[in-house]
Parts: structure tokens; C-alpha cells; sequence
């Protein structure tokens, strides 16, 4: 039986989730824009706040003043690939 909550990067690779999307949810995070529930098609959600808080890392690159733009982009990219979706 599959997973009823696959990662964001599980639907990634099965292209439910595609590049755009998940630089769209970056963007959004970099720019405080992030909204409760995010759909991402194929009957799933993400809360994007709670998956970035939820990270430790990508917390850390955040709260660090001295991050690049670079380290955060991907600090977030890899706590969104983790996340786990939710079935709307």
C-alpha cells in the first residue's frame, strides 16, 4: 500500500510536484509569503511555514544573518523535498 502522506520529493520524482512549483514555494518562503495550505495538485497540501519551522537546518540557515541567498534557497528546497504532504 502507498503512503497516504508522500514527501514532497517522492511526488517530485513522480512529477505530481514539478520544478516551478517547488521554486514558487521558495520564492514565497523567501519573500514571507506563506500561506497555511499550499496545493500542489494531485488531491495533496503542504503547509509551507510548518515544514520549514519542522527542519532544523533549514531553521538555522535561516535565522543566520550571514546566509546567502544561495544556502537559503536550498535550506528551504530540502525541507520542502522532506515535508510530508497531507491528502486534500
Amino acid at each position: 500500500m502507498a503512503d497516504p502522506n508522500p514527501t514532497v520529493g517522492e511526488l517530485f520524482k513522480t512529477n505530481v510536484v514539478t520544478h516551478d512549483d517547488v521554486n514558487a514555494l521558495i520564492d514565497a518562503v523567501l519573500d514571507g509569503r506563506m500561506e497555511e495550505q499550499v496545493d500542489l495538485g494531485g488531491g495533496y497540501a503542504l503547509n509551507v511555514a510548518a515544514a520549514v519551522k519542522a527542519n532544523a537546518f533549514a531553521t538555522a540557515v535561516l535565522q543566520d544573518k550571514t546566509s546567502t541567498k544561495g544556502a537559503r534557497r536550498t535550506a528551504i528546497r530540502t525541507a520542502i523535498l522532506l515535508a510530508r504532504a497531507q491528502r486534500v
